[in-house]
């Protein structure tokens, strides 16, 4: 069942294919409320999120693609999670879910990769917030351009230029490993 079938079953009370869509963008939302500043807390933001876009769900615009209207919302409880808590959350990524398991043939060059990774992540930690929002969904989420605009309600252009100097930053912290 596409989006699309499942959100008009949704509408005329099929829970099971709200279910579907839960399923379907689970592991996403919970990824990018994590890596938006929820922490730990990330599993509270994401159901209440998810009860939010079935509360508005006969407010969504058949036209538009759900993953990035469901996003929006997910990032807007992030925002509030951590304008409730008074300060600024720290940023954790979790990379096991990509973690390679198996035994590495070249110890050494896992453990360089393994500390290129940790100095990535802690200076993306150190981005400003709207440039860090940008890069992670730009990046570690994977979101187009025009979909971080939408999940983050800023205008395209701010999504672009947000980008580029949190990339440009990256660059000063790290070099050439982002090349």
């Amino acid at each position: 069942m596409d989006d699309d079938e499942a959100i008009a079953r949704s509408l005329e009370g099929d829970l099971a294919a709200y279910e579907v869509l839960v399923a379907r963008y689970s592991a996403l939302a919970h990824r990018t409320a994590f890596m938006l500043g929820a922490g730990d807390e990330a599993e509270d933001v994401v159901q209440e999120a998810f009860v939010k876009a079935f509360r508005h769900l006969s407010g969504f615009r058949a036209d538009a693609p759900f993953r990035p209207w469901l996003l929006r919302i997910v990032a807007n409880e992030t925002h509030n999670l951590t304008r409730s808590r008074g300060r600024r959350s720290s940023l954790e990524l979790r990379l096991a879910g990509n973690a390679d398991t198996r035994v590495p043939d070249d110890p050494e060059g896992a453990a360089v990769a393994t500390d290129r990774r940790s100095r990535l992540l802690a200076a993306v930690r150190g981005l400003p917030e709207r440039e860090r929002q940008a890069v992670v969904c730009r990046y570690f989420l994977q979101l187009s351009e025009a979909e971080t605009a939408q999940v983050l309600g800023w205008p395209v252009g701010t999504v672009k230029s947000s980008t580029h100097r949190g990339l440009a930053r990256l660059r000063g912290e790290v070099g050439d490993e982002l090349a």
